[in-house]
């Protein structure tokens, strides 16, 4: 049988992409206005630059092997369940550091003077509340980010042509 990949899951893998490229680029390569190298060497050590980067590129990986592996194919519960909760992990993460300071001020007074010292020189569209902005690059992220979700929601709750040929002709038999 001929692996289907859907546009779903090239969108995915599109998006995984672009997730892995920021992880490794994000603290290290110059980017104008986009970041602040200098300023993010400035407040954390090279140890921990390196740490967090590693544990990040490390969870995108995982995220876009599992997704390479099952492309095109009937993708395991356990699969689905992983790309799924993985991801919302994360997100919850994004919210908790980003969003609900932002929003909301909940814990924006522990972050400003750090989000100001690494992110005060980025470029950013959107207005200053509560002492902090997300900045462009960061806010790329997590559009993508709730993209790959709403995605990997998509592909787990549908099928493709294949999946339901194949569970046909299963039956058939």
């Amino acid at each position: 049988m001929k692996k289907e990949i859907r546009i779903s899951e090239k969108l995915l893998l599109a998006g995984f992409s672009f997730m892995f490229f920021f992880m490794i680029v994000q603290d290290w390569v110059p980017l104008g206005s986009f970041n602040d190298v200098q300023a993010i060497r400035e407040t954390n050590s090279y140890n921990e630059l390196i740490t967090v980067t590693l544990i990040n590129v490390g969870q995108i990986l995982i995220l876009m092997g599992l997704l390479v592996k099952f492309m095109g194919k009937r993708y395991p519960i356990w699969v689905k369940l992983w790309l799924i909760i993985h991801q919302l992990c994360i997100f919850v993460g994004v919210l908790i550091s980003w969003w609900i300071p932002y929003l909301f001020g909940y814990g924006a007074e522990q972050k400003v003077e750090r989000y100001n010292q690494m992110f005060g020189d980025t470029h950013s569209f959107l207005p200053v509340m509560n002492g902090i902005v997300p900045n462009t690059l960061h806010f790329l992220f997590h559009i993508t980010l709730l993209f790959c979700i709403i995605i990997v929601l998509y592909i787990s709750f549908t099928s493709s042509k294949n999946t339901k040929n194949y569970n046909n002709s299963y039956s058939e038999n």
